[in-house]
């Protein structure tokens, strides 16, 4: 009769010791949280510091934005992988995270394998433009020219694999057309060969294109997305008007490394999505030329696998490599 009452008594102390244990576990975040990025005072870093200060408040603990170097984002990933994976530290970058293995080598990541999604947060479409001096006042009409002056219209580009690279590279693989290809160091040296006009086309960003197009330096043909845009209102879609099924934009978006546990990615999209969809935060992303998103972690993994499949197609067909 003892052995009942035993394994009964022991039973019931083993409840205590869990109980115990959960009443003393720390709620999340326990600490400082930190977000870590790109090279500070770009875009990337700009939009990171506004989640920052929204999160602060709701999760009630300080949380900073880490710059690593290189805009690539190597160095930001490695930092977050290295990391425990108890929520204090994520990523927030470009689609470049998990485009990178297409356009380099012997990465130090798999961005598959070593990050977990949270959450797809914010994505900036591009404006396709061209110089004034070029007929062209439609979609329809650029390709048109295009296929009748094969090779003799140059578009310009910054950095190699960007979105504002690899946009006309998708719109020359479905439009069907031969144009120039001219590489420049950077946006601003790519936008500055439009308006001086030592080439035809570009794709670029409203905050680099709103200015010039109001002086009339440059005419908007249409916006990037699969959908118009408020960030240039009344401008249709490349899709709509002369290349159906076109889309491309920026995507950025928060990772954790590998091993964080699930309540926590679900805590941490929780928050990051509701700090996106606060008024202010999407006011000021408009006016940077960025729409908010704030997707689930399974719609993230999933946009990122279709991401992939569709960009290292075109990536591969351009012959790309980034250095």
């Amino acid at each position: 009769m003892l052995k009942p009452r035993y394994s009964l008594l022991k039973m019931l102390l083993m409840c205590m010791v869990v109980l115990s244990g959960a009443s003393h576990a720390q709620p999340f975040p326990s600490k400082v949280v930190r977000i870590v990025t790109i090279e500070p005072g770009g875009g990337t870093d700009v939009a990171a510091r506004l989640l920052a200060q929204t999160l602060s408040a709701s999760f009630g603990q300080p949380v900073i934005v880490e710059n690593r170097g290189g805009a690539s984002g190597i160095f930001a990933v490695q930092a977050v992988i290295k990391s425990a994976p108890d929520g204090h530290t994520v990523l927030f970058n470009s689609g470049s995270t998990w485009l990178l293995p297409f356009l380099q080598d012997n990465l130090p990541y798999d961005p598959v394998k070593d990050l977990v999604p949270i959450t797809m947060a914010i994505r900036q479409p591009n404006v396709l433009v061209v110089h004034p001096s070029l007929p062209a006042k439609s979609v329809k009409e650029l390709i048109a020219l295009a296929k009748a002056r094969p090779g003799q219209l140059a578009y310009s580009a910054g950095s190699i694999g960007s979105s504002t690279h690899l946009s006309p590279e998708l719109f020359r693989a479905m439009a069907d057309i031969d144009m120039l290809h001219i590489a420049y160091r950077g946006g601003a040296a790519s936008l500055n060969a439009l308006l001086g006009g030592h080439v035809q086309v570009l794709f670029t960003v409203a905050t680099a294109a709103t200015a010039h197009l109001k002086s009339g330096r440059m005419r908007a043909l249409a916006v990037t997305s699969a959908e118009p845009s408020d960030v240039f209102p009344g401008l249709p879609t490349i899709a709509s008007s002369g290349l159906p099924g076109y889309e491309s934009v920026a995507n950025y978006a928060f990772f954790a490394p590998l091993g964080t546990p699930e309540p926590l990615i679900a805590r941490l999209n929780q928050e990051i999505v509701r700090a996106l969809a606060v008024p202010d935060v999407k006011a000021k992303f408009l006016v940077s030329g960025v729409e908010t998103v704030g997707s689930s972690s399974t719609e993230l993994a999933s946009a990122i696998k279709a991401d992939m499949a569709k960009w290292g197609k075109i990536i591969k067909n351009a012959g790309l490599r980034s250095n």
